[in-house]
């Protein structure tokens, strides 16, 4: 039985591919999964049978193979790139706290924005799973 790494999966849009051990990239359609399973993480390794199919190789009965290693460490940006972004939300989160000085929030499109930016930050700096 072959085996590989999910290079990418989708869940969106149903499909992905794997890398084979092999090097060759195999197609994976979300009807592939173990049932019950809906998604798969980037660079976890799986065991899959294969046909040719229309556009090439495409993966069958895809089963995970050990631990999967975190999504959320696999798709952080780099330190550098972090480093800034956090600057960016240094300045606006000192922009809020002028307006709450003031006795009053900040608007509601500004509040919406930095709360999203907060949140998504937060998830790059979460490390579980």
């Amino acid at each position: 039985m072959p085996s590989g790494k999910v290079r990418w999966f989708d869940a969106k849009r149903g499909f992905g591919f794997i890398t084979g051990d092999d090097g060759e990239d195999v197609f994976l359609p979300a009807a592939a999964l173990p049932e019950g399973v809906s998604t798969i993480r980037k660079g976890a390794r799986v065991e899959f049978s294969m046909v040719t199919g229309r556009k090439g190789l495409q993966a069958l009965d895809v089963q995970p193979v050990g631990p999967a290693p975190s999504i959320v460490k696999a798709t952080r940006p780099q330190p550098d790139d972090m480093a800034a972004i956090v600057e960016d939300l240094i300045k606006l989160l000192d922009s809020a706290g002028g307006h709450l000085r003031r006795h009053r929030y900040p608007g509601d499109a500004e509040s919406r924005k930095l709360a999203t930016l907060l949140r998504a930050v937060a998830d790059d700096f979460d490390v579980q799973g």
